[in-house]
């Protein structure tokens, strides 16, 4: 409630109400208009900055205009530009397809020779592959030929005696040696060879101790190697003790043999790992070889008989040279004979020359005679007589 003077104004009136809701809307409109006109001050202030930027704003419109007119000159020199490159390009094109396509032809064809060529080398080299197949497959069956001998203690030997025979001929010449040779002692041996004394002949006799060489390859345990081992070193000293026996005779053979092994194998596992045997068979006088060492001792053997029949024919080649030096005297006296015949035909030569010169000159002092000039004295004593015939 408001009382201005005596008036008393209650706010549940509805005419206080609506003149206090009229001064409101007064003074807000009042308050509008005052904030209107600021308003537009402020907006007159603000345009001025703004119409600048808007007359700016035309003359680079105006520039852009410009621009674009001088961009679509430049754009359609630049159509005509890229119109050209490409029909150039086109043409480029199309001549560079041209020779790729050429190329490809020719690389084609130089392919499809090559390839054709490349499958002859491929017939043939499979050709060669099933030659060598087959001969693969015969050499397996030898090879199974071969298990088969040397399984069997006869064939074998027999195998070892051809392969060391085989050693011999080619080293030895035929009267060096003989094969299957009967001692003394009744003992046939598979080779002997014919040395002078000293040594004498010496014995060549093969030897094969495949069983107990296949035992220790296929060991795998210790026991099962040593067992081998032990049997190896057995089956070697047997032979070295039976070769020793059998083969060296004193007064008859050389104080010591060889055993042949026909096996490289077997000689390199003696001599890697079983060293005292072959100390064993130095000890009995026999020599283990190999078909390689075999050769090697054979031919120094060559030397040796070589050497023996050289000393052998010493004598023959003495009576011979001097035979020779005999000939070589009567030849030099027949030479000297033929000289001086020589110089004794020369000096007649000579002679002859002499009275064929004289001869000429008289000739020619007949040819310029003057038959009315008195005849000179001529000197006779020069003058050869022709020999009188009796009658």
């Amino acid at each position: 409630m408001i009382q201005i003077g005596e008036t008393v104004f209650r706010f549940d009136d509805p005419l206080v109400l609506a003149g206090l809701a009229g001064a409101f809307v007064l003074v807000l409109i009042l308050t509008l208009l005052v904030m209107v006109v600021r308003a537009a001050g402020r907006a007159a202030r603000l345009t001025e900055p703004l119409a600048y930027q808007i007359g700016q704003l035309g003359h680079r419109v105006q520039q852009l205009n410009d621009g674009q007119v001088h961009l679509s000159g430049g754009l359609q020199h630049v159509s005509q530009t890229q119109s050209a490159a490409q029909a150039q390009m086109m043409t480029l094109m199309e001549k560079r397809l041209q020779e790729v396509q050429l190329r490809m032809g020719e690389s084609l064809h130089g392919s499809a020779q090559k390839t054709a060529n490349s499958l002859g080398e491929l017939q043939q080299r499979l050709l060669t592959i099933d030659k060598a197949q087959a001969n693969i497959e015969k050499l397996s069956g030898n090879v199974l030929s071969l298990q088969d001998i040397l399984s069997n203690k006869q064939t074998r030997g027999a195998f070892g005696e051809i392969q060391l025979n085989d050693i011999v001929g080619k080293a030895l010449p035929k009267d060096g040696f003989t094969l299957q040779a009967t001692l003394s002692n009744g003992k046939r041996a598979d080779c002997l060879i014919h040395l002078p004394n000293p040594p004498g002949p010496i014995v060549i006799d093969s030897k094969f101790p495949l069983e107990a060489y296949e035992a220790l390859r296929r060991a795998e345990t210790k026991p099962d190697l040593e067992m081998a081992a032990r049997q190896l070193r057995m089956a070697v000293r047997s032979h070295i003790r039976a070769i020793s026996e059998r083969y060296i005779i004193e007064g008859e053979t050389a104080d010591g043999a060889l055993m042949f092994l026909p096996s490289e194998a077997v000689y390199a596992e003696l001599h890697a790992n079983f060293p005292e045997v072959v100390r064993d068979g130095f000890d009995a006088h026999v020599w283990i070889v190999s078909p390689t060492t075999c050769m090697a001792t054979l031919h120094t053997m060559r030397a040796i008989l070589k050497d023996a029949r050289m000393r052998e024919q010493a004598g023959a080649i003495r009576a011979t040279l001097k035979m020779l030096h005999r000939d070589v005297e009567l030849v030099v006296e027949r030479v000297d004979k033929l000289n001086t015949h020589f110089g004794q035909a020369r000096n007649d030569l000579e002679q002859i020359n002499t009275a064929a010169e004289r001869a000429g000159k008289r000739a020619a002092r007949l040819d310029n005679f003057d038959f009315e000039d008195v005849t000179p004295e001529v000197d006779v004593s020069g003058v050869v007589p022709l020999p009188v015939r009796e009658r």
